[in-house]
């Protein structure tokens, strides 16, 4: 298997679900802008959407492809069957009775998620109704994690990567055509997530089914592999998602914050999980499985290869984002968003919030890189060491940021910690010597740096003011952004291809 391929074809099907991700949050910017109504459904739509990312995406994807991987290269597919019908079903089981429990308590999750908004009630009542109905999100989800680890491990990337993009299909589709039929319209975009939800798990159980690989109810609890699965999870859940935890957090200190800051920074998340999702989660849907597989055979040398190349890739790719992301945050800001209700002021509340998460997202996308090789190997231990003092830390940069930059501080300070997280990591990866570092790293940093520069220098002079890209209509926007930003990439790539890098460099079979 071609990796890089792979890693194409997956970030192409997650880039097609970032533009209409971003084509979503454009119309919810339009129709409702930013204020008590995104409030309440971004709060709501977070806790189910926390849970996925901990225990579907995080913790549970991390236990069960590395356990799935043996079973499969050292067993066989008939061993690797009977883990996925007793794993299905006891997950699906705890997962309905989390669904049922989530719904019955939704006031007090909102109240401990979001305790500012008990000060307006109509506010609170909204979010909790909200919450009730996105809820199931974490059942439908958590299956889909399921089916995406099996559909990973039988190298079927393509399915998984494209699902998300149903889920914004219909997020769009219920936020055009749908609001004028509730008498609260956010209440759509409620019902939305509900439906998306359905979606992705209808659309990835054929392909399952084409590989042997659907899971039948079959209840123990009791079978060693299931075992492992849980006695793996418990700590994972701290290992994996401290940047969630964080994010949650952070929405308990932006509650107390200014009407909208909750807004701005959900705003500011999407454009920085644009490369994050694109690169980051593509890297490690792939790396995991692969390291997974070098690790039942033993082959240490490969490992620390394949970890290296992942590493590569990241600096090449990531680098550049955080730059341009940073430099044209008003342009990006504005051309997508700065429609409707959707104001000049929240346009640069939000620019402050993208320019202090891009400080941070070289690290954020490390960990993506760095975690599955700990995890690759059935190692916890050390990656939940690093995720308990990386919240430690956040929240105490969360004090100390707050009062100075306000919602921008918060999010630097995810963006700091994500940093230490990945430093840390590496560190762990060093001192055990599961990864040596290949030749070659020090002129690569130079080579890089000088292509940033050029990149930079073309989007500063280039990019014009930012109260020009306020003052200008939609279609002046989208025509500036449309050439500036390919003018950017390409020389960002001209500059590395003089100074010798070819793309046949980062071939990497597996």
């Amino acid at each position: 298997m071609n990796l890089l391929k792979a890693l194409a074809t997956v970030s192409g099907m997650i880039f097609l679900s970032r533009i209409l991700g971003f084509v979503r949050d454009f119309v919810i910017a339009r129709v409702f802008g930013a204020g008590m109504m995104t409030d309440a459904f971004f709060v709501a739509f977070k806790l189910p959407n926390l849970l996925r990312r901990l225990f579907a995406e995080g913790a549970f994807s991390q236990a069960f492809v590395p356990i799935l991987g043996e079973y499969k290269n050292r067993s066989g597919d008939s061993e690797a069957k009977h883990l996925i019908d007793r794993v299905a079903t006891l997950l699906f089981l705890v997962l309905l009775g989390v669904t049922l429990l989530g719904m019955v308590g939704a006031p007090l999750l909102v109240y401990v998620s979001a305790p500012g908004f008990t000060d307006v009630p109509d506010k609170f009542a909204l979010t909790v109704t909200l919450t009730r109905i996105t809820f199931p999100y974490i059942l439908f989800m958590s299956l889909v994690a399921l089916a995406g680890g099996i559909l990973n491990t039988w190298s079927r990337f393509a399915v998984p990567a494209f699902t998300p993009v149903l889920l914004n299909v219909a997020m769009i589709g219920m936020a055009l055509f749908a609001v004028p039929h509730f008498s609260q319209p956010v209440m759509a975009l409620g019902w939305a997530v509900f439906l998306g939800g359905a979606l992705q798990l209808a659309f990835q159980l054929p392909s399952l089914k084409r590989i042997g690989m659907l899971p039948r109810f079959v209840l123990d609890w009791r079978d060693e592999g299931v075992r492992r699965i849980l006695k793996l999870m418990a700590p994972a859940v701290v290992g994996v998602s401290v940047s969630q935890i964080s994010l949650l957090i952070n929405t308990i200190f932006a509650s107390f914050l200014d009407t909208g800051s909750v807004s701005w920074l959900y705003y500011a998340d999407r454009l920085m999980e644009f490369p994050a999702g694109l690169l980051g989660a593509a890297l490690g849907t792939i790396l995991l499985p692969s390291l997974a597989k070098y690790h039942a055979s033993d082959n240490t040398e490969e490992y620390s290869k394949l970890l290296d190349w992942g590493l590569r890739l990241t600096f090449l790719l990531a680098a550049p984002a955080a730059v341009a992301l940073a430099i044209i945050a008003v342009p990006l800001i504005a051309t997508l968003f700065h429609h409707g209700a959707f104001t000049a002021h929240d346009v640069l509340m939000t620019r402050n919030a993208l320019v202090a998460y891009s400080i941070g997202l070289l690290g954020m996308i490390l960990v993506k890189v760095l975690a599955p090789g700990f995890y690759a190997r059935q190692n916890i231990r050390t990656p939940v060491k690093i995720g308990i003092l990386t919240l430690g830390m956040t929240q105490a940069l969360n004090l100390a940021l707050i009062g100075w930059l306000q919602h921008a501080g918060l999010a630097l300070a995810i963006g700091l910690a994500a940093c230490l997280n990945a430093a840390l990591l590496y560190r762990g990866l060093r001192r055990h010597a599961i990864y040596t570092p290949q030749p070659g790293w020090l002129a690569f940093y130079g080579k890089l740096a000088l292509a940033l520069l050029c990149m930079g220098s073309v989007l500063w002079l280039a990019g014009g003011q930012d109260t020009e890209w306020l003052r200008w209509t939609s279609t002046e926007r989208l025509l500036r952004l449309i050439w500036l930003v390919p003018l950017a990439a390409a020389t960002y790539f001209m500059t590395l291809f003089i100074m010798g890098f070819r793309l046949r460099d980062f071939q990497r079979k597996a």
